[in-house]
């Protein structure tokens, strides 16, 4: 999983009726792309996160094609 800043990070939730969370990734902590990544979640908390398998990158270019 590779990211940049400015790239967007949605934690799938994994109980039904638990929501996604998302936010934006503000710092990569990790070697080329790699994380951990610091974001800032909608609610405007901002914490260290080492995404796994219920996560994923929304690029920031793909996101501008549309």
């Amino acid at each position: 999983m590779r990211a940049t800043e400015g790239d967007r990070l949605v934690q799938h939730g994994r109980v039904v009726g638990q929501h996604d969370k998302a936010g934006e990734i503000v710092e990569v902590l990790g070697r080329e792309g790699n994380p951990p990544y610091r974001v800032r979640f909608e609610d405007g908390h901002e914490g260290v996160c080492s995404p796994g398998p219920d996560t994923e990158i929304r690029h920031r270019e793909s996101m501008t094609r549309h």
